[in-house]
Order: C-alpha cells, then sequence, then structure tokens
C-alpha cells in the first residue's frame, strides 16, 4: 500500500517514511503543501495520507480539505501528525473529516500501528460496486441502492469473497473450499445454485461466468 508522508521538518519525515517502509508500505515523501497539492490535481494515488499541520505554502489543514474534495480521495484515510495540541485545532481537524489526529512528539512505532488500524479498518468495512451495491462485513448485511437485501449466510460470503477479490476467477472447487470449507464433500453444482440465487436478488448483474471456469465479480460493473 501507498502512504504519502507531508511533513517539512526532514528529520522526523525520514523517521515516519522510514519506518513505515520497515513495515512494508511503499511511502512517497513531501515537504510542502504546495508540493502536495500539485501532486493531488495529477490525481497521485494514495491509500493513507499523514499530514503536519504547520506546512509551508499550503497549511496542512487546507491540504486536507482539499483531499476530501477530490473523487478519489473522500474516504482516504488521514492522520495529521502535528505539535498543535489545542482542542480548536483538533476539533477542527476532524471536522474536515480527518481519521486521526496525532501530536508530536510521537512514538514511530505507535503510529505504524495506528496507520495498521485505519488501513485494516478500511479494507475490512465496507466494499462496494457502482451497480449501488455494497456490503458491511461486520453487521454482515449486503444493500442495493440503500436498501437491504436479504441473503443467506453463504451467499453473503461468496458475495463478499467476489467483491474482495475484483477480477480474480474462481473455480466452483475454490469457492467450496472459502465458503463451505476443505471438509466439504458435496456436488460442486451447489455452487451454481447459490450462485443463481445470488444473481436473483439483486437489480445489477453481480456476478459474471467465465465459461469453463468458474465465476467473477462483475468487474465491468466495477
Amino acid at each position: 500500500m501507498h502512504i504519502v508522508v507531508v511533513e517539512d521538518d526532514k528529520h522526523i519525515n525520514e523517521v515516519v517514511s522510514e519506518y513505515m517502509k520497515e513495515a512494508g508500505y511503499t511511502v512517497t515523501t513531501i515537504f510542502d503543501g504546495k508540493t502536495a497539492n500539485d501532486m493531488l490535481e495529477k490525481d497521485i494515488k494514495a491509500d493513507l495520507f499523514i499530514l503536519d499541520i504547520m506546512l509551508p505554502h499550503v497549511t496542512g489543514l487546507a491540504l486536507l480539505k482539499s483531499i476530501r474534495e477530490h473523487e478519489h480521495h473522500t474516504e482516504t484515510p488521514v492522520i495529521m501528525l502535528t505539535a498543535v495540541v489545542d482542542e480548536y485545532t483538533q476539533l477542527l481537524s476532524f471536522e474536515e473529516l480527518a481519521d486521526d489526529y496525532v501530536t508530536k512528539p510521537f512514538s514511530p512505532k505507535v503510529l505504524v500501528k495506528r496507520v495498521q488500524a485505519l488501513l485494516r479498518r478500511k479494507s475490512n468495512t465496507s466494499s462496494t460496486i457502482k451497480t449501488g451495491i455494497h456490503i458491511d462485513i461486520d453487521s454482515y448485511i449486503a444493500y442495493e441502492s440503500g436498501t437491504p437485501v436479504k441473503l443467506t449466510l453463504r451467499e453473503f460470503e461468496l458475495l463478499k469473497l467476489l467483491i474482495q477479490n475484483p477480477g480474480l476467477v474462481f473455480t466452483r472447487q475454490q469457492l467450496l473450499d472459502a465458503v463451505w470449507g476443505y471438509d466439504y464433500f458435496g456436488d460442486e453444482r451447489v455452487v451454481d445454485v447459490h450462485i443463481k440465487n445470488l444473481r436473483k436478488k439483486f437489480c445489477g448483474q453481480v456476478v459474471a461466468t467465465v465459461k469453463g471456469v468458474g465465476y467473477r465479480l462483475n468487474v465491468e460493473s466495477v
């Protein structure tokens, strides 16, 4: 995953970046708000931003607002990393939809854990396809255009697996192993039945058949 660190203090920027790289992330380091804003306008791809507030040229709060207004980053996690500790600035940051607020001095190891928690929450909470279908993994509820769709547990697990792996084609046996379990020895055609029932419950074409192979998410709808 790609993390963008915007921090004008070179030492802090280097420390944060090194810890993130050691944790397995790809990191882009930026030292002023204007450069970050310019990169944002060039449609930079990022999975999480770490922003200082007191940045040259463009403040971290202004940058946060630009991120939230960007069509691809309305829900991208943002951590404010700053020496500004007053309550007003913290509240303002959260009003501008910051996900976390870390004050300096800070523990780089704890910061890594906060990053991991935010990215885990982002990947697990909800997955969406443009047909208006999304799932809430925590509550095991599927929705289409905001309306709950009643699914069996097997149907939900099938849909979740496909949505979390867009573009991947699953054979019937792979779906059986993932959803029914490796100890299932029944007929593979049970997968076809569940896929058929799943399709009936949505207006959008959710599952595509790959002839001779198996099933995948209908990526044309993504």
